[in-house]
């Protein structure tokens, strides 16, 4: 039996597979989720710290029903999941003399949701947890820690537009372009279904405990094979934010309030084409009125280049899309997936580019969730490293540190043949070899997260230079060779062999020239489990 998590910046969806109708469904947390009309259960991502530990907080709709969800209060977080893995500027405050990060929050908020999710869903032993595809590999090492300290049999990783795709309940040969636009990220997914395959490992294996074959359905597995991905971190918060600043022109400056009232009519906007929200603040005694059209919306969204960011991000996927042969013509239906999704100016662009008859929008929120419990029955997913991977070295040119890809950005794993390089001592009597291995994001993709007025933002960030995510660049962690004899220069010294692994680890072997004594064997640089 399996559960899977769709952690989301807004909200977050949570399903089990009923072994009854074997189906998956979305499961309610009482106390935890919402349901408004025709939408399913969800649980906002909100976390309120009473005290700060693990059984002094609140998540979720209790929050908002409480009364705690005041954005004034310094105990109050929403949006938690942007900051995650995210190196920050400005802080967040300490409570009780205790500093948090944005890492304690996450956990706290998951722990709350699967301790009960695992009672409601009747003990299920198997995790299938859903990332972004620009997500770094610390937000996965993040998340996939959170997940194996909770004692699940087994713990496994999808990328959310790969489980959408698999959530809308395709099947059979087909290519599949998935568009997920919640919260916090927009991405772009090029899914192929293909036949039935022989049974084997499938995801992204966290960890596994016990024996024997995990399938638990009797359906033949098929495999979803990733083409293609794209992604940056846009989202309706930013959206909420443009609105913010759009009132702002206007003299309307009420922070935090402002942007509660924006979101408002951001969602109401989905549904008619003009929106009013009125507030009264009984402390300030000010009152504020905000009125809205649809046409003017589009207009600040067309404003801040949403519509040039969706063409570049859809670009970028078809790109990939036609190194491999396939062209926008061989796609056989577009998914949108996310709240953000839902909006009439969205669904207009992807209908004008792809025709409604091949775009699907009836299952925005379970989708992802419900996808990412197919790997758990039996399908297997083929996938190819969204991120590079390189080594850093000193740019004498340019007096700074640069970054020498080695692995490149859709490498397929795990890697058949691993990539070598030769290195040799720089000083004489050279005791060690240092070697910082990073993960290397798009140029397009950089952002800048930071707090404003008590909010976390982010902003897109201009340039051509890369962001990068060391690795493994802490005290202890850069020595990659001890050498005995000392080396000097002028000569190679040791041979590193690079390759990621079925499970997307990225291991290393080092062998001594020299000595012929092999220093590393196949270890792995990120510890996911």
């Amino acid at each position: 039996m399996a559960i899977a998590v769709d952690f989301g910046t807004s909200n977050t969806v949570i399903a089990r597979w009923n072994p009854v109708s074997d189906s998956p469904e979305t499961i309610a947390l009482p106390g935890l989720s919402l349901a408004l009309g025709t939408l399913p259960p969800l649980v906002p991502s909100l976390v309120y710290v009473e005290r700060p530990q693990a059984d002094g907080v609140v998540v979720g709709q209790a929050v908002r029903d409480r009364g705690l969800d005041l954005p004034t209060d310094p105990r109050f977080f929403a949006n938690i999941k942007r900051g995650i893995g995210t190196p920050l500027q400005g802080f967040l405050p300490d409570l009780d003399g205790q500093g948090l990060s944005f890492e304690q929050l996450g956990e706290w908020f998951l722990r709350s949701l699967l301790t009960q999710a695992r009672t409601a869903a009747g003990e299920d032993d198997s995790l299938v947890l859903t990332v972004p595809v620009d997500s770094f590999e610390t937000y996965r090492l993040w998340l996939g820690d959170v997940a194996a300290s909770l004692d699940f049999k087994e713990v496994r990783l999808l990328d959310e537009p790969t489980a959408a795709a698999l959530g809308y309940g395709l099947t059979g040969e087909q290519t599949l372009l998935v568009l997920d636009f919640g919260g916090g990220t927009l991405d772009w997914s090029l899914v192929r279904l293909v036949a039935p395959a022989q049974k084997q490992p499938v995801g992204f294996l966290l960890k596994w405990r016990g024996q024997g074959d995990t399938q638990t359905s009797a359906q033949k597995p098929e495999v979803a094979r990733v083409l293609a991905k794209a992604g940056e971190n846009l989202g309706g918060a930013d959206i909420d934010q443009w609105l913010v600043e759009h009132f702002a022109a206007q003299g309307i400056s009420g922070g935090a309030v402002v942007q509660r009232l924006a979101e408002r009519l951001k969602i109401a906007l989905s549904d008619q084409t003009e929106a009013a929200e009125a507030y009264f603040d009984d402390e300030t005694f000010d009152t504020y009125d905000l009125a809205l059209s649809r046409e003017q919306f589009e207009q600040i969204l067309a404003q801040n280049q949403f519509f040039e960011r969706l063409e570049k991000g859809l670009a970028q996927v078809l790109q990939q899309g036609q190194r491999q042969g396939l062209d926008q013509g061989a796609i056989d239906a577009v998914l949108l997936v996310g709240g953000t999704a839902q909006i009439p100016a969205v669904q207009r662009w992807v209908t004008e580019r792809f025709g409604a008859d091949k775009v699907r929008c009836d299952r925005p929120f379970e989708a992802v969730a419900q996808g990412a419990l197919q790997i758990a029955q039996g399908l297997a997913v083929e996938d190819f490293l969204y991120h590079s991977y390189g080594i850093r070295y000193w740019d004498r040119r340019h007096n700074r540190h640069g970054w020498h890809p080695i692995l490149p950005q859709g490498q397929p794993y795990p890697m058949a043949a691993p990539v070598e390089l030769t290195l040799g001592a720089s000083v004489e009597k050279q005791p060690s070899i240092e070697l910082v291995i990073g993960e290397l994001g798009a140029a397009s993709t950089q952002t800048e997260v930071y707090f404003e007025n008590g909010r976390l933002v982010t902003r897109q960030l201009g340039g051509d230079t890369a962001s990068v995510q060391p690795l493994n660049d802490r005290e202890g962690a850069r020595t990659i060779a001890q050498l005995n004899p000392p080396g000097f220069p002028g000569s190679d010294r040791v041979r590193v062999l690079f390759r990621v692994d079925r499970d997307r680890l990225l291991r290393i072997t080092v062998e001594d020239i020299l000595t012929g004594e092999t220093l590393l064997d196949n270890a792995a640089v990120v510890r996911l489990s």
